[in-house]
């Protein structure tokens, strides 16, 4: 068993989020006689399942219906539908940011000469803006 700090240091994660994973349903802690949260030794793999799965886009209520099926390594129809889906949502992600990656290359690719005089202002948002993107 470990405590929360040891969690959240092997988890590469705060406190606080392994607090919130516990209110949404997501982790679960065993309380010592004095309150301290005790998480078995696995836990510091499911957080970072769970840090996936929110990194992929995924909503802890969404999250909360898969992880039993994680725990239990069985899924249902419903389940593997969800999972479908997702992995679709994911796809269409990684095609879109490949689409933007490719542009970002080719404005990289045309601006290097230094006859065309393009100087952008650091605006981290306002790239589209400063280069037609």
């Amino acid at each position: 068993m470990v405590r929360i700090g040891e969690l959240a240091e092997q988890a590469g994660v705060s406190v606080r989020a392994l607090r919130y994973y516990e209110e949404q349903g997501l982790l679960t802690a065993e309380r010592s006689s004095s309150g301290q949260r005790h998480y078995a030794e696995a836990a510091a793999e499911r957080v970072r399942l769970i840090q996936m799965l929110y990194g992929a886009g995924l909503t802890s209520r969404t999250i909360a219906g898969l992880l039993p099926c994680v725990d239990a390594q069985v899924s249902t129809p419903e389940s593997r539908a969800l999972l479908a889906a997702e992995r679709d949502r994911i796809n269409a992600q990684i095609t879109e940011l490949t689409k933007t990656r490719d542009r970002l290359d080719a404005v990289i690719e045309a601006s290097t000469a230094p006859e065309n005089g393009c100087v952008v202002a650091h605006a981290p948002h306002g790239l589209a803006a400063a280069t037609g993107i």
